[in-house]
């Protein structure tokens, strides 16, 4: 979706205000695909995701010869059953949790795949699911530890893994493969890490137990299909929930959010910084806690960020990277060397696009330092083909003055589809725009 040439222009103006629902969660839209193809039966999946990362997915499980009906963009029903050896590689695009997950799964089929992507996605590190991987006996050629990934059929073997650092993709790869092991695969995490995969394989009648931070599974019984909601992604309404927290007067719900607490570190942290953040439970879609969330804007306080809530909001550095520059004192936030190998190293082009509006930043190798009260000017960013930097730059803007030009804007439809429009929705000032060819 990000070789479009889309833009937005972005300035101070009026307070958020309104309602909105945010777009389904791409972590479980990712899995819904993936899992569905492997349960035995017909799945049903309404609010699922229609983002660039997530259609690559559901493109390659088509690919892999599942049958996915189509109802609408949000609307799916998933023919499981067996998959069957495709006749070219499988594209994931910029997916890094696609290619991953996928990964788990490939090295369990009984012929040989290859999986790959864009040249950003080539960038990324993939020894973190090798390893572990080809411990289970899986066959895995890589290109100097990076995709394409040619798998090759092997027979696998449960293994007890105990991860060096806390990652829900790479523990979901192997405890997918152990689906297709002989014996028990067990993996042990050092802290909390996304547990989407445990909840919807245990609500699928996988082998699956999970004590602390030790998950078992093994083969053997069949997943049962399922019938589901996805719940508005919580990454997705990390960029409201600052935009309505620095924004004076500002006041805004979104409802249907995931709730689930791996994914809320961020309103933790902004809540303990003095935001006004109101969570409120409203029941549970495809095992995940829903909720809506109100803001209001607040002045904020720095703050110290590092260890375990670290991994909790890893997606949400770059626009609390934009919060920090609004609080009362130094921010520092440690233990994140994690951003350095996402889409982009978000740390040093986060802090370089914020110099551009005259934001002064500090680098660290695993975080940064930010000294706040800091007045922002508006100037021409760009996006680096991820949709993250991209969408905290439109949020930077919007408490910055003059005019922000926000380039490489439409890489954001990788994970929110029809951002400017429901920041528009909210009396954003933010115009999309394609410019004029010359």
């Amino acid at each position: 979706m990000a070789n479009i040439d889309k833009r937005w222009r972005v300035r101070a103006g009026a307070p958020l205000q309104g309602t909105t629902p945010v777009p389904g969660d791409k972590s479980l839209s990712h899995r819904a695909v993936m899992f569905g193809a492997l349960a035995h039966g017909v799945s049903h999946v309404r609010g699922w995701l229609a983002a660039g990362d997530t259609e690559a997915s559901l493109a390659s499980i088509r690919r892999l010869g599942v049958k996915i009906d189509r109802h609408d963009l949000n609307t799916l029903t998933i023919h499981g059953g067996a998959l069957h050896k495709p006749d070219s590689p499988l594209d994931l695009v910029n997916a890094g949790t696609g290619i991953r997950l996928l990964a788990g799964i490939m090295v369990g089929q009984p012929f040989a795949s290859v999986l790959d992507g864009s040249t950003q996605l080539r960038r990324r590190p993939m020894k973190r699911i090798i390893e572990p991987l080809t411990r289970m006996g899986a066959n895995i050629a890589a290109v100097e530890g990076k995709a394409p990934l040619t798998i090759t059929p092997a027979a696998l073997k449960g293994i007890h893994y105990e991860m060096p650092m806390a990652s829900a993709q790479v523990k979901s790869a192997v405890l997918l493969a152990g689906l297709f092991a002989e014996g028990e695969t067990v993996v042990t995490q050092p802290g909390p890490a996304r547990d989407h995969t445990e909840r919807m394989l245990t609500a699928m009648g996988a082998d699956l137990q999970v004590e602390g931070n030790v998950t078992r599974v093994r083969a053997g019984g069949l997943l049962k299909p399922f019938d589901t909601t996805v719940p508005g992604d919580a990454s997705s309404a990390a960029f409201v929930i600052v935009a309505a927290t620095l924004v004076p007067g500002s006041d805004v719900t979104l409802t249907g959010v995931n709730l689930n607490e791996t994914r809320t570190g961020i309103i933790d942290v902004l809540q303990g910084m003095g935001a006004d953040i109101t969570v409120t439970e409203t029941g549970l879609e495809a095992g995940e806690p829903v909720g809506t969330v109100r803001i209001k804007h607040a002045k904020l306080k720095a703050a110290e960020v590092g260890g375990e809530v670290v991994v909790r909001m890893i997606d949400e550095f770059p626009v609390f990277m934009v919060a920090a520059l609004h609080a009362e004192g130094e921010t520092v936030v440690r233990d994140a060397e994690e951003l350095r190998v996402k889409e982009t190293d978000r740390i040093a082009v986060m802090a370089g696009e914020l110099r551009k509006l005259g934001a002064q930043v500090t680098e660290t190798s695993d975080g940064f330092r930010i000294v706040g009260g800091q007045t922002l000017t508006g100037a021409v960013t760009d996006g680096h083909d991820d949709h993250r930097i991209a969408m905290s730059m439109a949020v930077a803007g919007l408490v910055a003055s003059g005019e922000t030009t926000v380039l490489d804007a439409a890489c954001a439809a990788d994970s929110f589809p029809g951002f400017a429009k429901i920041m528009a929705h909210l009396k954003a000032d933010i115009t999309e725009y394609e410019p004029e060819a010359s």
